[in-house]
């Protein structure tokens, strides 16, 4: 009763806007507000300086009656009042002299020094005009599945029309996940070692899994859906009971939800190294897997024998993949090089491409005809698959990337080691990051259940992903609800759901579900109403 009474005295104090937190932490929280008042005091002032330059090269230019090559098609806006380079300063200047395209003036090149000013400029103001610009996808945040013991190296979608993700664990345990109720529904620990990757099956209810145990497993993924949806366990506790109780999904005995499957249908033996990744290749009758020890193996699905070895990497492989309607594979390595091979007639072909300078984590087809691949180089690049001389797009990023993916519509989901997962088209425009926020509420320090109910609906919040730290000697916790990975985040899923249609895992052993829509549409219809404004002004 007295943690019960302290509670409601602070949730009292906050009602009235006083703050309940110590006099320390308030005068820490002032300096930091302080710190961050300054740089935007800072980021003002130069702002201002920066379109004190731009009015001096405007009369510098009308004063030589030479216009300057200053043509960036962006507006900047301060004061209230709009800016365009192109259309504002460029045009009063030139007055009725004739424009080429892209706003140049025909047959003159500005003088060389402002070009060179011009030019630092932009780059200048390039990050502060990008900061007030809005995120063309929006991104929030639905569920989270956890249960595994280690972390997840690998998250894959069914197809269309299949709601369940599958997972591929260090823990040595893949599993089948149901995306509208975020329960674990079948459980595979067949493997003896560390689970790398996991693909479904195009047509069949099959799943197809990599290990370190140097073997890949074909296995069933059939659900018993009816049943699963009854189930009133949490996907963590089914993994734990699951344990206790050992049963097999074949059997049909013990409490229903607890399906762990041990036998796979074929066990898939030819490499001498850990079995980095396995893909099916297009209609699901072949598939392939990429291996420590150099290779690549063709494999025939029904009967589980190798069909053929592929040979010529340098170093490990770390990754393979296959195009969604044709007998293409790739295959990528840490000797910085991915290849291509084409399996539609019977003398293969194989093409080697050099664009990365460190180990390429991760290549994928798209739709488009083009080819994503991802580095740890700290880049994206973007291939024709059609002219693959040089990358279309390079995307340069601050840390290394993880298993990319890339959704029907044009977009590349990255994965980081820095716990981020950024969005980008095939343009290479960034479109936006997943978000990563605290939401922080008061609770007691108390494992009750009944507890953490009242205060949840007391201060109507969400409780979720607690983080406990104490602070106040009465025992009231600061609990923080992270929104986002907590370590590397390793794989990336798109699915074709419109509620939930990402999949991002990492080695915080939890898969997260994402809705992110692209505002692409609305975008384009904003900039249509901002010419019209133009036009009349």
């Amino acid at each position: 009763m007295k943690r019960l009474s302290t509670l409601i005295d602070c949730v009292v104090l906050i009602e009235k806007g006083e703050s309940v937190l110590p006099i320390v932490f308030q005068s820490r929280l002032n300096d930091l507000f302080t710190q961050i008042e300054k740089e935007f005091e800072a980021l003002y002032v130069e702002n201002l300086a920066l379109h004190e330059k731009l009015e001096n090269l405007a009369a510098l230019a009308v004063a030589s009656e030479q216009p300057t090559s200053l043509t960036s098609e962006r507006s900047f806006t301060g004061g209230g009042a709009s800016l365009d380079c192109t259309d504002g300063l460029l045009g009063e200047a030139s007055g009725s002299i004739p424009k080429g395209q892209h706003g140049k003036v025909k047959g003159d090149k500005g003088l060389p020094g402002q070009q060179k000013v011009a030019l630092r400029l932009k780059q200048q103001t390039h990050k502060i005009v990008s900061s007030f610009k809005t995120n063309p996808v929006s991104c929030s945040f639905v569920k989270e599945f956890s249960g595994h013991k280690d972390g997840i190296w690998d998250v894959t979608s069914a197809r269309l029309g299949i709601p369940v993700v599958g997972t591929a664990s260090a823990d040595h345990k893949a599993g089948v996940w149901s995306t509208d109720s975020g329960r674990c529904l079948l459980r595979y620990q067949g493997h003896n070692g560390s689970v790398n990757s996991i693909r479904f099956h195009p047509t069949r209810e099959l799943a197809l899994t990599a290990s370190g145990d140097h073997t890949a497993h074909i296995w069933q993924a059939a659900v018993a859906w009816e049943q699963m949806i009854q189930k009133g366990l949490s996907s963590e506790e089914e993994f734990e009971a699951s344990e206790k109780e050992e049963v097999d999904v074949d059997s049909g005995d013990g409490p229903v939800g607890l399906a762990t499957l041990r036998t796979p249908s074929s066990i898939l033996n030819g490499h001498t190294s850990v079995v980095i990744c396995a893909d099916w290749l297009c209609g699901g009758d072949q598939l392939i897997t990429a291996s420590w020890d150099r290779s690549a193996c063709l494999w025939d699905t029904n009967t589980g024998e190798r069909i053929q070895n592929f040979y010529g990497h340098d170093s490990e492989l770390s990754f393979v993949s296959t195009h969604p309607v044709q007998k293409f594979v790739v295959t990528t390595s840490k000797d910085a090089t991915f290849r291509t091979w084409d399996l539609r007639m019977n003398s293969h072909s194989v093409s080697v491409f050099q664009g990365h300078t460190d180990n390429i984590t991760s290549a994928v087809f798209t739709k488009e005809e083009k080819l994503v691949s991802g580095s740890d180089d700290r880049t994206v690049k973007v291939w024709d698959i059609r002219n693959m001389r040089a990358s279309l797009v390079t995307i340069r990023l601050d840390s290394a990337v993880n298993r990319i993916s890339v959704s029907s519509n044009g977009l590349i989901a990255i994965p980081h080691d820095d716990r981020h997962v950024r969005i980008f088209d095939l343009s290479g425009q960034r479109l936006g990051r997943l978000p990563r926020s605290n939401r922080q509420v008061i609770y007691l320090k108390t494992s009750s259940y009944h507890h953490l109910s009242f205060i949840q609906y007391l201060l109507n919040v969400q409780i979720e992903n607690v983080c406990i730290m104490q602070f106040m000697k009465c025992k009231l916790c600061l609990y923080s609800c992270l929104q986002g990975h907590r370590r590397m985040a390793t794989s990336c899923a798109w699915g074709e759901d419109q509620k939930v249609n990402l999949f991002t895992c990492g080695f915080d052993r939890v898969v997260m579900a994402w809705n992110v829509q692209y505002n692409k549409d609305k975008d384009k219809e904003k900039d249509k109403d901002r010419d019209k404004e133009r036009e009349k002004d």
